[in-house]
């Protein structure tokens, strides 16, 4: 591809480091700066990724610049977002784009009609498994779609210090549920109720937080979501979703590290499921940068921006009152 569009990235942590590698290997995309105030970080990527290192500032005072990847800290994705789009520089920011709905809605103006396309990832919607479950769901193949299970069972915990910045579990976990739920049944759910406790790691209830949680969403047509969370599966990075519908059900279940089954009178033993999210969802987190290309290019409008982003939030609102006050939670509330 001749001249493709420039872009920065922000931020060298786990995030950074992931688009940043999909971003240098993508031909439709230039990745001509990395931000980062950590130096040591800041060179050794920018070395493997071949790009410069900037401060953003400079990066923004770039005229050639056409796209800015997000991938800092959670806590910082709200002012360097509104900063780029005030910038004019289109926007792919790494979910969540704000841990705080008030701090969202009060920037309505700015983001649900944004100065240059504004993206904010959801990867599991470029999952290949669930864009064919989804698919076969809007073919009428299990008929009218009634009941969906989500399944996202982490294999270990994350460490204590991530806990206190993380959001808690429903804003940096379950988001992604609700992502889904919303985009698999084309409809916004109308009540919320949450169970969660801890039972993986003392430290994340001393931290605050939770780290087991079943949440059900009820949608005002009736049907309902039931989303299965845990922080520690002990046999994998556990994702699934089961359809179920009036003539049948649609599952998309676990890739598996490779196909080799051995089978003995013993019994059957399968290969296992992938250990890390960097892993299962190798091929969807390059599929959404191929969408910010067709974005940057004009190909496309981002598929999901601010009103994902809030409904998204405030379903991990209800979620997080409902557990307060064990009691469902209508989304009109929040």
């Amino acid at each position: 591809m001749n001249n493709p569009p420039r872009v920065a990235l922000i931020g060298a942590g786990r995030m950074g480091t992931i688009h940043g590698r999909n971003a240098a290997a993508n031909p439709r995309l230039k990745l001509a700066y990395l931000v980062e105030p950590r130096s040591e970080m800041a060179a050794q990527l920018a070395g493997e990724l071949g790009c410069a290192t900037a401060t953003f500032a400079e990066a923004l005072a770039d005229p050639g610049l056409a796209g800015v990847i997000v991938s800092s800290s959670t806590d910082s994705h709200l002012e360097l977002v509104l900063a780029c789009l005030g910038a004019g520089k289109a926007v792919f920011c790494e979910k969540p784009l704000d841990l705080e709905l008030s701090r969202l809605r009060a920037h309505a103006a700015e983001l649900a009609a944004p100065a240059a396309p504004l993206y904010v990832a959801f990867n599991k919607r470029f999952d290949a498994n669930y864009q064919a479950l989804k698919s076969r769901i809007a073919s009428g193949a299990i008929g009218d779609l009634e009941t969906v299970n989500l399944i996202s069972h982490d294999p270990r915990p994350p460490p204590p210090a991530f806990i206190p910045t993380s959001g808690g579990l429903f804003r940096d976990f379950t988001i992604h549920d609700f992502d889904m739920a919303r985009w698999l049944f084309e409809e916004e759910p109308a009540e919320v109720f949450a169970w969660a406790s801890c039972l993986v790691d003392p430290a994340i209830g001393a931290a605050g937080d939770i780290d087991t949680a079943r949440t059900l969403l009820r949608f005002a047509s009736g049907r309902l979501c039931l989303i299965s969370n845990t922080r520690r599966s002990g046999y994998g990075y556990d994702q699934r979703i089961e359809a179920y519908g009036s003539r049948g059900m649609a599952m998309a279940g676990n890739p598996r590290v490779s196909t080799l089954e051995v089978w003995t009178e013993a019994g059957a033993l399968a290969a296992p499921i992938h250990d890390s999210f960097q892993v299962r969802y190798l091929a969807s987190y390059r599929a959404e940068l191929d969408h910010f290309a067709d974005v940057l290019g004009g190909a496309a409008q981002p598929l999901t921006g601010y009103e994902a982003s809030v409904q998204a939030l405030a379903l991990a609102e209800a979620a997080a009152r409902s557990v307060r006050s064990g009691a469902p939670v209508s989304l009109a509330e929040v």
